[in-house]
């Protein structure tokens, strides 16, 4: 099943509102009424060209709540032609080119190093669906995956599906998004997208013959399920501006794409279309979700032609998502069963697992019964069935953990760990009698491994772990779990990791990542790369902060809307906890985060500048006001429960106050490494050009201010897997060269 997107409720307090405006008339002073700056260039031993310089064209952004000045508005270009604009952007990859010079050593032997840790023809583990056994492989020293499959058992041939190699061609970006195979395993719908907007061509290809079946679905959105026929593919398009799925179509595999029947259309932009399949493969499920609302509809699969059926209509807060085994819909939601007291349906916080029978008025609670309620200590985030059990992903205390709950006993039990900070996550199976979960368990110490539990026993069988090649000791490595006290009392985890030989005594380099947006909870995840910061004396801190959501959901909803500067303060704060426990020395601090985590750099650098030596802000959410005022630019309809709608003057006000583009100001700023992609949808590349163009004009120090545009990605940086190293390497070199290392 798909994850349910977890959300909060928008609380409106006067009291913050009132502080944080005051906070705005004190330090947001207009560019406009600056004294005029000079021009900063960045002298450095490496630098001996002066960093570019914008030109500054004065551009009124209006909104009914005021009039900004933005001097940087002509770097927009939707159509990312604008000779001028394209020449700016080239001269700051030359400018940030210029300063790597002296690091093309460091860089080339930080890559080299972290490709050599690579088991290059990894495999995944098989998974086993409609008898084949489906895997994804690397050849030696190729970028790109290849999907494979053997019918019956592992032993039978290998039948190639994709090669994205042969794929790719001599595209300088490439993707393969999502796949699906008919249910007789005859016929594949698969989505590439060769310039990373997410903008996907569906294609199909006969299994049987190997050859290419002509129709080809442009432009979509690249969601997709099969109907039981094994004829019928749904789909979702996108529309072409703002890239919102919102339409579903039914196509028949062969005919003309230009035939496919639209089935249904999303008129309200605040929600995200989507199509999938129940695990009993019973049910299509057309899901319209928004940042606070659910709905879904769903379809007997056999019968392709017919209206999809309403599950439970969108309500207000009401978030839930739906999965169907043995004539039972299971719904993770966080509605509660009815209040025999009350006679009332209430919400339920942290979420709770509830069945309905197959055939049943779903839209009628009473009809809702809860299986596993909610505890106010433990937020219950998705589910997998299995015949007579369900795999239980849930968080408490911090950390992702697996529950196993019995149908039969309605007993349930989690599954241990060895580590003090760790995840764990249910890998998917297809076939609901298998009896056998499989998860993956990953720390900050020790590379991930797969398991296999047999849920009728509880015998565990390991059945890979990620190979982690030269000279690799996980007993060299140390993690920690920790706690910073807030500013207004609240404690904030935090992951920690170091090599055992470094010294805990104040003088180490410090490098602390976090996110803090979305719910998206940044688990302790082992990474490989990371070792190359480890092994030259840094320590490596997670900050679990708040808009995330490891402490449950109320974690969220304390980190967004009217209470996102608590994201910003967190970090900061956190960044004062392990810096007073000596975790770090307090002028060798680093700070990364990537697109809202961009937005947390961004705002914590006009926060707490003095702080921190240098920031890695990559796609960085920085022209928060002007993004979410334009409903043209992609996802910003959809985003107005995460950040609020600046239409609304409380929204409006409190966002300017922490923006930051609207916050930059003539003081001293860390050393910067930017990046962005030109083509990235989620994050325009405007926005981190802007930053950086009125950082370089307002900031009073002489650190480097680098900007990467990668001409030819999007939002998530180069497509192969090795070309990829190469931009981590990057991120180190500047890090460490900094640090003194």
């Amino acid at each position: 099943m798909k994850k349910l997107q977890i959300i909060g409720v928008v609380i409106a307090i006067a009291v913050v509102l009132l502080s944080l405006r005051l906070l705005n008339n004190k330090q947001s002073t207009s560019e406009a009424d600056m004294p005029t700056a000079k021009p900063v260039s960045q002298p450095t031993a490496a630098a001996t060209a002066a960093a570019p310089i914008a030109k500054r064209v004065p551009t009124e952004i209006v909104s009914e709540h005021g009039t900004r000045v933005d001097q940087y508005q002509w770097l927009r270009d939707d159509n990312r032609e604008n000779p001028e604009m394209l020449a700016y952007l080239q001269a700051e990859n030359a400018y940030k080119q210029n300063y790597f010079k002296r690091l093309e050593g460091r860089v080339t032997d930080l890559t080299k190093e972290m490709r050599a840790r690579i088991k290059e023809d990894e495999s995944t583990v098989p998974t086993l669906q409609n008898g084949f056994w489906y895997y994804t492989r690397y050849e030696q020293g190729k970028q790109y995956p290849i999907i494979a499959r053997r019918k019956n058992t592992m032993q039978d041939a290998e039948q190639l599906l994709l090669d994205g190699n042969v794929l790719a061609g001599d595209s300088a970006y490439f993707s393969i998004g999502n796949m699906e195979v008919s249910p007789d395993g005859k016929t594949l719908a698969y989505a590439v997208d060769y310039v990373g907007r997410r903008q996907y061509a569906i294609k199909f290809k006969d299994l049987d013959s190997n050859a290419d079946i002509a129709g080809v679905i442009e432009q979509v959105s690249g969601d997709m399920t099969w109907a039981a026929d094994n004829q019928t593919l749904f789909y979702t398009n996108e529309d072409a501006e703002t890239l919102l799925p919102y339409q579903l179509y039914r196509f028949k595999v062969g005919t003309d794409p230009t035939n496919a029947v639209l089935v249904y259309e999303e008129t309200d932009n605040t929600f995200y279309l989507s199509i999938s399949s129940t695990k009993s493969e019973r049910y299509l499920v057309m899901s319209m979700n928004s940042t606070l609302t659910s709905e879904h509809r769903i379809l007997r699969a056999d019968d392709p032609n017919g209206e999809f059926k309403m599950f439970r209509t969108r309500e207000r807060d009401l978030s839930y998502s739906i999965d169907h085994m043995d004539g039972q819909f299971y719904i993770l939601s966080n509605l509660a069963a009815i209040n025999p007291a009350t006679l009332k349906s209430e919400k339920s916080d942290n979420f709770q697992i509830l069945q309905v029978q197959d055939g049943a008025d779903f839209s009628d609670a009473k009809k809702w019964q809860t299986l596993v309620p909610h505890d106010a200590a433990v937020f219950l985030e998705d589910f997998e069935l299995f015949n007579g059990k369900i795999a239980i992903t849930q968080r408490s205390d911090g950390l992702s953990k697996i529950r196993v709950f019995d149908l039969a006993t309605q007993k349930s039990e989690l599954i241990k760990a060895d580590d003090p900070s760790y995840v764990m996550n249910v890998l998917g199976t297809p076939d609901l009698s298998s009896g056998l979960l499989r998860y993956r368990y990953d720390s900050l110490t020790a590379p991930g491994q797969v398991f296999q539990m047999d849920l009728a026993t509880g015998a565990r069988t390991l059945l890979k772990q990620d190979a982690i090649l030269g000279p690799f000791d996980a007993t060299l490595y140390e993690s920690q779990y920790l706690h910073a006290t807030a500013k207004d009392g609240t404690k904030i985890p935090i992951s920690v990791v170091y090599k055992k030989t470094t010294a805990l005594n104040g003088t180490a380099p410090l490098y602390v990542y976090a996110y803090g947006s979305y719910g998206a909870s940044m688990d302790p995840y082992f990474n490989s790369n990371r070792l190359s910061l480890l092994d030259r004396g840094f320590v490596y801190a997670i900050a679990h902060i708040r808009g995330g959501q490891e402490m449950g959901r109320k974690w969220y909803e304390d980190g967004k809307l009217l209470k996102k500067m608590n994201t910003f303060t967190d970090f900061v704060d956190v960044t004062d906890h392990l810096v007073a426990q000596k975790l770090g020395a307090a002028d060798n601090v680093f700070a990364m985060g990537g697109s809202a985590g961009g937005l947390l750099m961004g705002a914590v650098a006009n926060l707490a500048p003095e702080k921190y030596k240098g920031m890695v802000a990559h796609v960085p959410f920085v022209d928060v006001v002007s993004t979410m005022l334009d409903e043209s630019i992609p996802l910003t309809t959809g985003e107005f429960d995460e950040w609020g709608n600046p239409k609304t003057k409380v929204y409006y006000d409190y966002m300017l106050s922490y923006s930051p583009y609207d916050q930059v100001r003539a003081q001293n700023y860390p050393a910067m490494l930017v990046t962005t992609g030109l083509h990235d949808s989620q994050v325009q590349y405007w926005e981190p050009a802007k930053w950086v163009a009125k950082l370089r004009y307002m900031k009073t120090d002489s650190n480097p201010l680098l900007f990467k545009v990668n001409m030819e990605a999007g939002h998530g940086g180069r497509s192969g897997r090795f070309d990829r190293l190469g931009e981590t390497a990057e991120e180190f070199a500047f890090v460490l060269d900094l640090a003194g290392k």
